[in-house]
């Protein structure tokens, strides 16, 4: 299956198994000392990414915004070199700023560095998603995108493909699990050619301003926000998630599943599935029969 962008005037992306792959925490972590190493010294940041998004900075407070920072980037980040400094663990563990985010891991792990350690190991392996973890995962990450070190790694056809849609006046809006204000700092530290990809980008759509992305509500929402556009059929949905695709279906949208490497198989027995495309490549044009 490909697309057609002559059929749509909204193009409403997933991200993670959608435009960039999710399979790069396990591989790519960091050893756990390094992680809180460089964690420790980076409260200061906390100010920089206030700035990027005051207004919905206003309404959350630090730890709440990491986590969701972190639960986005944590599956969209490719491989990198850290150089911590030596000697700020020993620096900082017992320093009020850092105390705040040693102090959400359980007490039983918090006042033993090598528990801790072994804790966030396990977690990493279990492939537990809880918000001290993901809150200390989020420090690294911000580093890393700040420093350059990290790049969000899109797959090769979505840059090209972007640009085509936004040439065409096709409207892009991605919709994530992952806050807004994380979704810019991603999208504006890539690996493409430009790095920054937010200028082709309309507008975007997470969780708390639209719902679960699993509900025919948010896409509703998320069509209501855009009166310009009134013909839900010149909208088109695209995600890993069979049944994220569903609730864009119930919604009026067209929706397509999207099949990456490393995204988990689709169910064989739903329809949906045979429509699936691998590709963003308007050149091979068909009908979409959605």
């Amino acid at each position: 299956m490909t697309l057609n962008l002559n059929e749509f005037d909204v193009l409403v992306f997933d991200i993670e198994g959608t435009v960039c792959p999710i399979s790069f925490v396990k591989d790519v972590l960091p050893p756990l000392p390094d992680v809180l190493r460089l964690a420790a010294g980076l409260c200061t940041q906390i100010p920089g990414v206030y700035a990027a998004e005051p207004s919905s900075a206003k309404l959350r407070n630090p730890f709440a915004l990491f986590t969701d920072f972190a639960r986005f980037v944590i599956a969209c980040t490719m491989s990198t070199t850290l150089q911590p400094a030596d000697q700020v663990l020993d620096q900082e563990w017992d320093s009020p700023e850092f105390a705040k985010y040693r102090d959400a891991f359980p007490e039983e792990y918090r006042n033993s560095r090598s528990d801790l350690e072994a804790h966030v190991r396990d977690l990493v392996k279990r492939d537990v998603k809880i918000a001290y973890l993901k809150s200390l995962q989020g420090y690294l990450w911000l580093q890393g995108y700040k420093s350059g070190n990290i790049v969000a790694p899109l797959f090769p056809d979505v840059e090209p493909f972007f640009n085509e849609a936004t040439q065409a006046g096709k409207k892009i809006i991605i919709y994530s699990s992952g806050s807004v204000p994380a979704q810019k700092l991603l999208f504006s530290h890539t690996n493409s050619g430009k790095s920054d990809m937010t200028p082709l980008i309309a507008d975007y759509s997470d969780t708390t301003n639209a719902g679960p992305k699993t509900e025919v509500d948010s896409y509703a929402k998320i069509i209501s926000e855009h009166p310009e556009h009134k013909d839900v059929n010149r909208w088109l949905f695209l995600s890993d998630n069979i049944s994220e695709v569903k609730a864009a279906v119930g919604a009026g949208m067209r929706s397509l599943p999207v099949v990456r490497p490393g995204n988990a198989p689709l169910p064989p027995d739903e329809p949906l599935s045979k429509l699936a495309i691998t590709e963003f490549k308007h050149s091979e044009v068909a009908s979409l029969g959605v």
